[in-house]
């Protein structure tokens, strides 16, 4: 291959962020497999495992299962999707100011939209509408999650919160609100209204699209 062709030439002249999903694992397997550069090799991983949310799912054994990719290898992806994942995690929420549906989704959709369960989390909000903390409040089966709604408020409480966000997460892919999450979300406003702390919004999301009930005005007056 041709020097300025090659990911690890082209990430010191263009940088990083003009590289490829393909370019950018290439320089993390480093060699490809006989028949098969590294970059071809790159290509077929993200397409059997349907790109890097589905590389990030998949098991250490399942990728050790992949043609030509050894433990050597998938201890490198596993090492690098994690450190992707914690930076995501950090930074964001350093000064996060949240105004509007589509920042709480960029917050959260990347971590919740791969999970396998549900998972419930709330966001705290200051006065000012910058992001406390995201705790999880309950992780729950395949196909459902049972909010109590005690527990939705036990960490605004807690953190002295202005306001709070709950979002959780449909691993069906679909996040079309069922009868059982407006139910829920009434519950909710009406407790936060109790408590003087303000629900916002109740978000459904998955691995690429979201549902904001209080857009959709259900469970919110």
């Amino acid at each position: 291959m041709p020097a300025d062709l090659r990911p690890r030439e082209r990430l010191e002249y263009v940088g990083a962020g003009a590289l490829s999903a393909a370019e950018l694992l290439a320089i993390l397997l480093r060699t490809g497999g006989k028949g098969e550069n590294v970059i071809r090799q790159s290509e077929r991983l993200l397409t059997e495992f349907n790109g890097l949310p589905g590389l990030a799912r998949a098991s250490f054994e399942e990728l050790t299962k992949a043609h030509g990719v050894g433990k050597a290898k998938v201890t490198q992806i596993k090492a690098a999707l994690e450190l992707g994942r914690r930076l995501l995690l950090a930074a964001p929420q350093e000064r996060a100011r949240i105004q509007s549906p589509t920042d709480v989704a960029s917050l959260l959709m990347l971590e919740m939209g791969m999970l396998e369960r549900e998972q419930v989390r709330v966001v705290l909000l200051d006065t000012k509408n910058h992001v406390q903390r995201t705790p999880v409040v309950y992780s729950g089966s395949l196909n459902a999650a049972v909010i109590r709604v005690g527990e939705i408020f036990t960490e605004a409480v807690r953190a002295n919160s202005a306001s709070l966000i709950v979002v959780h997460n449909h691993p069906s892919g679909d996040p079309t609100p069922s009868p059982e999450d407006v139910q829920v979300t009434k519950q909710i406003v009406a407790a936060g209204k109790l408590l003087q702390i303000d629900v916002l919004d109740h978000l459904i999301i998955t691995r690429d699209k979201y549902v904001s009930l209080k857009e959709r005005r259900l469970g919110f007056d």
